[in-house]
């Protein structure tokens, strides 16, 4: 990240220099995954935190207006929505984050934020069926079945079901 006119004040400094190690470290890790052809899986690791609560200390910080805001923008859409806690019926949730539903109606669920601000649960998926999403010809018809091209509302089980597929 760099600033606009200098370098801030001396937390602001530590904070960037923790952040750029972290993100190294991060960054690394995936190289490390994408070259052996695993999938990078770094949503909810602990480095993870560590980023999100550093964006979210450099945007709570007032001297964050003299620095570069195309810098500070990329550093919370990337990270400050993936690992947003909140509170549903009494206990915390992360939201965005699919989980499986054993016992439950669906297969899946998923906590998000709805237009109004509360958090809701939405289930997805059939429970009896497995997906073969690795066959190309499932893939496709299963996309163009449930128009996965215009799903764009998160509170939807047709967005969580494309998203799977």
């Amino acid at each position: 990240m760099h600033t606009m006119e200098d370098d801030g004040p001396k937390e602001f400094q530590q904070l960037r220099a923790d952040l750029n190690e972290v993100l190294k470290g991060l960054w690394a890790n995936m190289a490390a995954k994408k070259a052996s052809g695993r999938k990078s899986s770094r949503k909810g690791s602990e480095a993870h935190k560590k980023v999100v609560a550093s964006a979210k200390k450099i945007n709570a910080m007032d001297e964050a207006d003299s620095y570069c805001p195309t810098c500070l923008k990329e550093y919370l859409l990337e990270y400050a929505d993936k690992l947003e806690e909140a509170e549903y019926q009494g206990r915390k949730v992360t939201l965005g984050k699919p989980f499986l539903t054993p016992g439950g109606p669906k297969k899946r669920s998923v906590y998000v934020k709805n237009a109004k601000g509360n958090v809701i649960k939405v289930n997805f998926g059939d429970p009896n069926l497995k997906i073969k999403k690795n066959i190309p010809a499932r893939r496709k018809s299963f996309r163009a079945r449930h128009h996965c091209d215009t799903a764009k509302d998160r509170t939807s089980p047709r967005y969580w079901s494309c998203k799977a597929w």
